[in-house]
């Protein structure tokens, strides 16, 4: 393929990463303000919600595109991507829908794909009840308004959730605000490891349309590793070191190897799982993911706001556990592009520059005398 003029594309863009802005100069496009008039715009959650807030009266036109939905926080809000989940697998059980199938445990055959998982502190008695069944079983804690593993904690006592209570006797909760709730799930004490070690799985997902749904699975994900060995011990509930995956908390540990950043390509991973567990399981848990990602998205199908303006890059997080199920921990609305490692930059260079080529295909660019790019194979 090969470019036969230059595109006069104007973006702002709030963010000052090389993988984002390297893209933008290697296509010739003009940085703008974004007060001034833009075709692309990479915002922040705060301009979007700028951007689409009722009073600001802005209306995008039809050479522009935006990098979130409006209310992308149905999927990327804990507590909303767990209730949209809920939602969807009953009104799938209602419908009579073979997806909606149940075991003889009552669990969902092909739509068990999330954690057991409370909101607290609205759902209080109801992970009370639930923890009493098992009371040796860990629950991992998150904020929902928070990312980057901030706030997370791991409890395995009733007692440890005093500090959220008002009256431990009576288990009532002071009114929380969004800042306060949390999401408190089944912690996957049985995660597979490699070398020792946890990891999880950071997958990118392009959304283009929720209504048709228009959603593509990057290939260049990864894999990225604790840097201390796993150990279930009650002893090391409080070490982060060995519990979550998050770089932003594994590259402040002394064994953290700044020339890898503690990260496998997804290509490595399948791999070595090729090679130690099957191609045919490795193939099925790969099947899986996809299914889940699928299913994720259909969840909130009905509540996004579909503005044909609009893509969004998810960052999706999988755990995978000992027998090769995947799990969706949570959905990120604005992965990190900042780069730990050299694979690392070149990676999220590869990654923006494909998804700028779906969401303004080469033969839609507007050129500075009104024309348009069109293909040309070489």
């Amino acid at each position: 393929m090969q470019r036969t003029g230059m595109a006069r594309l104007k973006y702002a863009c709030d963010m000052d990463k090389s993988v984002l802005l390297n893209n933008f100069e290697a296509r010739g496009w003009v940085p703008v303000s974004p007060d001034d008039d833009w075709n692309f715009y990479w915002a922040n959650v705060q301009s979007i919600r700028n951007v689409f807030s009722i009073d600001s009266g802005y209306r995008l036109t039809d050479d522009q595109v935006i990098n979130h939905f409006p209310n992308h926080v149905e999927l990327t809000r804990k507590d909303l991507m767990v209730k949209n989940i809920k939602r969807y697998r009953k009104d799938l059980e209602k419908e009579g829908s073979p997806l909606a199938e149940k075991d003889e445990n009552g669990r969902f055959i092909h739509l068990d794909f999330i954690p057991l998982t409370f909101m607290l502190p609205a759902d209080y008695n109801l992970f009370v009840e639930e923890f009493r069944k098992n009371p040796n079983t860990t629950w991992i804690m998150k904020p929902c308004g928070k990312a980057r593993g901030i706030g997370i904690f791991l409890v395995n006592k009733l007692s440890q959730l005093k500090k959220w209570s008002r009256d431990s006797k009576t288990n009532n909760f002071t009114p929380p605000t969004s800042k306060d709730t949390y999401v408190i799930s089944k912690y996957i004490d049985n995660p597979l490891l490699i070398g020792g070690k946890k990891f999880d799985l950071r997958l990118y997902v392009l959304v283009t349309s929720f209504r048709p749904l228009k959603c593509y699975m990057y290939r260049l994900g990864f894999a990225r590793f604790c840097t201390v060995k796993y150990n279930a011990s009650v002893n090391e509930l409080d070490n982060m070191f060995v519990h979550l995956t998050n770089v932003s908390i594994q590259k402040q540990g002394e064994d953290y190897n700044a020339v890898h950043g503690g990260k496998w390509t997804v290509q490595n991973l399948r791999l070595f799982l090729e090679g130690t567990r099957g191609k045919e399981v490795t193939d099925r848990l790969f099947d899986e993911i996809n299914w889940q990602t699928v299913h994720s998205l259909k969840a909130v199908s009905g509540n996004i706001s579909n503005d044909r303006h609009c893509f969004e890059c998810y960052g999706y997080d999988y755990i995978v556990d000992d027998n090769l199920k995947p799990w969706l921990i949570e959905v990120n609305a604005s992965p990190s592009l900042t780069s730990t490692t050299s694979s690392d930059r070149i990676m999220k260079y590869r990654l923006m520059n494909d998804l700028i080529n779906i969401v303004i295909p080469l033969d839609r660019c507007p050129m500075s005398d009104g024309t348009k790019y069109h293909r040309k194979n070489i």
